[in-house]
């Protein structure tokens, strides 16, 4: 009898829909997160900062009234812009890795970040003199200073803080289009309220990846505003034209 007893209390217990099995709740638990990091990590290649410039621009020839500019105009500097800001530098820090033989990991730490950032700069700053030898318009140049500024400033700050490069685009549009608010006379609230909160689902994704913690998410947002508006706003950017003229 008494083996009997303890052969039927080791036999497993049927599941009453009132309490997941321990194992069945830890394996819910891991898909949960590998999805979430997922998720983050997708979010965080489609906000990735070397898209920033590019996308202001395309927002400024779509939504503003310089979407009356010859289309030849308009491809020649999404053009510079594309290949200034977005392919030297990607295809830059691949070949770094790929000589180096780094891992995404390793790239992310805070020692080899300057070799990225040097190589950002330096294309951003070839942008930036070209699109001054074409005669651009100031408040389409400051972009890309605005961007550089921010650059400069997180190679300094690399030292001791990792700021977060995503949330520095983010802060960087929303000074963007408070600025350009002032500049083209429309109202930015909408178009705030979007960008803030992708701002906030990218500084998420940041801090989920384990990539930068919550006061680097923040600096990163800070920084890019900062940049944004003393560069861009016609009130504070006539000492940044004094000097580069």
């Amino acid at each position: 009898m008494e083996e009997q007893r303890i052969a039927v209390e080791q036999q497993p217990r049927p599941w009453t829909g009132e309490q997941l099995p321990e194992d069945t709740t830890a394996g819910q638990e891991l898909i949960a997160e590998k999805s979430l990091r997922r998720m983050a990590r997708v979010i965080s290649a489609l906000f990735t900062p070397f898209t920033i410039p590019f996308v202001a621009f395309l927002i400024l020839f779509i939504f503003s009234y310089l979407r009356i500019m010859p289309l030849a105009y308009k491809l020649t500097v999404l053009g510079l812009v594309y290949v200034s800001t977005i392919m030297l530098p990607t295809l830059g820090i691949y070949l770094f890795q790929r000589l180096n033989k780094l891992t995404p990991a390793e790239m992310a730490e805070r020692k080899r970040r300057y070799v990225p950032f040097l190589l950002t700069i330096v294309s951003y700053i070839a942008c930036f003199l070209l699109m001054r030898r074409l005669h651009i318009p100031w408040y389409m140049t400051g972009i890309i200073l605005a961007a550089l500024l921010m650059m400069i400033i997180s190679v300094v700050v690399n030292h001791w803080w990792k700021l977060s490069e995503h949330t520095e685009g983010t802060g960087a549009v929303v000074g963007g289009l408070v600025a350009f608010s002032a500049l083209f006379g429309y109202n930015p609230v909408w178009w705030l309220c979007a960008i803030i909160l992708v701002a906030g689902i990218v500084g998420t994704s940041r801090i989920i990846l384990g990539h930068h913690t919550v006061g680097e998410v923040l600096g990163g947002f800070a920084i890019g505003w900062l940049c944004a508006m003393l560069v861009l706003n016609p009130m504070t950017n006539l000492l940044f034209r004094i000097l580069i003229i």
